[in-house]
């Protein structure tokens, strides 16, 4: 007797779909078939534009401005392709859940998060009015939110992109569907919380059998998470199999250059060529730190429980046994010091020669930082508490953190966008808080910002030369034809074709528009540039592309990098220091190879281990030892 094998809970058959355009239709998923089994997770790979998405979309009868020109897709038995929206509204929420990759609209920004949960329990018959409020409550504590009764309250915009992110998977586990289409569900957060949610999505797929189909530019997620692995490029399945399979005998070329281009923890930072960085002295001039609060030469800690390590400008610490980190330019505090060198040497030779008994001052310092923001009328959230970190000329300084952890704040406070309720901030001798008019706009024209989000920093109104030679223009750079060859050179330093000038942002592909951004930041010839999760919104290619084009840019350039983000495989790569935020607090920094092999913080050592795709043994690294050069 010959065994039937089981139906596949979802069953797609040679699936197009296409989008009418002007010049013609553009084909995005071309003839793409596959099947997900009860219970088993899919991870769905490949880069921007490849057709994931709008896969995923049509599959639950989502296709905005798509048509389908052919295919089957049968669900549970039922062929849903042709199916009507009333039949399709049934099944949507409560068979099959979809996690939105944007918590930034998928979000109702006028209605209360507990009141948005309540709404897909009632609309599915989960709840009654009078219980819904209660179970909103759950569903937000099992996503992972911190205060869920508060968090209930609070509007979407209250709270930070990964906690919103955390809030639409809530609403999509909220019926028990039987398969959630998970469309970049952790690409918004840090890895601790990442770990907690495909933990909660892996729980549920063992208890009660639901099947996931993860769409996923993250091969270490699909590594950790998924029975198999499917790779799209341009709307085709290239490759398919076990994920052991496909990560470690990889048939397709792009496969191959998709595991190239991710980040890995094994990769320190490489600079292409080293930075000469002029020797700088401690002036004594109005706007310093009192003597008695400030981190001068020798310190070795910052102030606030649980830092770690914090150095003065000048000090130099042993790493811990094993640790082969070279450091970046500027970077003088735990050098590995060769037999037969002294400190003082060392730190020359990190920094450029200084006058014996000068200690070198760091292009930006900042001491005991403080800001709240009022969440309603009895509630203040501490969003940076007791902060203190420098930053020296050259320097790449990481800061990781959970979504929520105050990295953002705290560097809108470094770049004087924000103003904090106590703390000082001084860049290159001035203190920041007391600067007025022409002096702060003279700062600013030192600091510049890279966004998260290249989809949104951009004006899409204006060409792309013209964005860039926006800040040349608002501080008085130049006249027109200087300002058109400065838009030329950076355009090629970013590695766009001087044409690109001419056209919008609409027309280019994230990366494209990532690089415009780093333009515009370089446009006035900052010293110091920060960069907010700058590559969190991209493809792990063009993430490798632009991660390539900061370090360049730094070697031929020289400033300095404040790195926000949440991929500490990123940091690893570009960063010279890392600073780790846990709840507004600075709880360990130290240089970027010390941190990965011997993190001393136990939160540390929990984000280490939290990284998906990696297996990895840490140690506690003992206290290095601490020598004042």
């Amino acid at each position: 007797m010959i065994e039937r094998l089981p139906e596949p809970l979802l069953r797609v058959e040679e699936l197009r779909v296409r989008y009418p355009g002007a010049s013609g239709p553009t084909v995005a998923v071309d003839g793409v078939s596959l099947t997900i089994s009860q219970g088993e997770t899919v991870a769905l790979v490949g880069e921007s534009g490849s057709g994931k998405s709008t896969l995923a979309h049509a599959v639950i009868g989502l296709r905005t401005g798509a048509e389908r020109t052919g295919g089957r897709i049968v669900f549970d038995g039922e062929r849903i392709d042709d199916a009507p929206q009333r039949v399709l509204r049934r099944i949507r929420g409560a068979r099959i859940g979809l996690v939105p990759q944007d918590p930034g609209t998928a979000l109702n920004p006028v209605l209360r998060i507990g009141d948005q949960v309540a709404e897909a329990l009632r609309i599915h018959g989960r709840a009654t009015r009078r219980t819904a409020a209660a179970r909103a409550v759950d569903i937000l504590t099992a996503a992972g939110l911190d205060r869920p009764e508060l968090r209930a309250r609070q509007y979407p915009q209250d709270l930070s992109g990964g906690q919103r992110q955390r809030v639409l998977i809530g609403i999509a586990l909220a019926c028990g569907p039987q398969l959630i289409i998970a469309d970049e569900p952790t690409s918004a957060l840090d890895v601790t919380v990442q770990r907690h949610i495909l933990d909660h999505l892996a729980t549920r797929t063992a208890e009660s059998g639901t099947a996931v189909l993860l769409i996923t530019h993250d091969l270490g997620v699909a590594a950790d998470r998924a029975d198999r692995i499917i790779v799209m490029r341009g709307g085709q399945i290239v490759e398919t199999g076990a994920t052991a399979e496909v990560l470690t005998t990889p048939r397709h070329d792009y496969t191959r250059q998709l595991l190239a281009s991710a980040p890995s923890l094994d990769t320190l930072a490489h600079h292409p060529s080293p930075i000469v960085i002029p020797a700088r002295t401690w002036p004594e001039s109005v706007g310093e730190v009192p003597a008695k609060s400030t981190p001068g030469p020798g310190n070795v800690s910052a102030p606030g429980p649980g830092n770690v390590s914090m150095p003065g400008p000048g000090n130099v610490s042993m790493p811990g046994p094993g640790n082969a980190s070279t450091p970046g330019p500027g970077n003088v505090s735990a050098l590995g010091l060769e037999s037969g060198t002294t400190p003082g040497a060392a730190v020359e030779s990190a920094v450029g020669l200084r006058e014996p008994g000068k200690a070198v001052r760091p292009l930006l310092s900042a001491h005991g930082l403080r800001k709240t923001f009022q969440v309603g009328p009895r509630t203040a959230l501490i969003a940076v508490d007791d902060v203190s970190l420098h930053i020296d000329r050259g320097e790449t300084l990481g800061v990781v953190g959970e979504s929520g952890s105050g990295k953002t704040t705290a560097a809108r406070i470094l770049a004087r966008l924000e103003r904090a309720d106590s703390g000082t901030v001084i860049f290159d001798g001035q203190e920041l808080g007391g600067l007025r008019g022409a002096r702060l706009r003279a700062v600013r024209r030192r600091v510049q910002v890279v966004y998260q989000n290249p989809y949104a920093s951009l004006n899409p109104r204006l060409r792309v030369g013209d964005i860039i030679a926006e800040p040349l223009r608002a501080f008085g750079i130049g006249d027109r034809d200087a300002r058109r060859e400065r838009v030329a050179e950076l355009l090629e330093q970013v590695a766009l074709p001087v044409g690109y000038g001419e056209r919008r942002p609409d027309e280019l592909s994230g990366g494209q528009r990532q690089r415009v951004a780093i333009a515009r930041a370089l446009a006035p010839r900052p010293e110091l540039v920060v960069l907010d999760e700058p590559v969190s919104a991209l493809d792990v290619s063009v993430q490798a592309q632009i991660l390539d084009l900061l370090e360049r840019l730094r070697a031929e350039l020289g400033p300095a990098y404040l790195f926000i983000t949440h991929d500490l495989a990123v940091v690893r790569r570009i960063a010279d220091r890392v600073a780790v935020m846990r709840a507004g607090r600075i709880v360990e920094t130290a240089p970027t190879a010390e941190l990965f092999d011997y993190p001393r913080h136990e939160y540390t050592r929990e984000l280490l281990s939290a990284i998906p795709g990696t297996a990895r043994t840490l140690t506690a690294r003992p206290a290095p030892i601490e020598r004042t050069a």
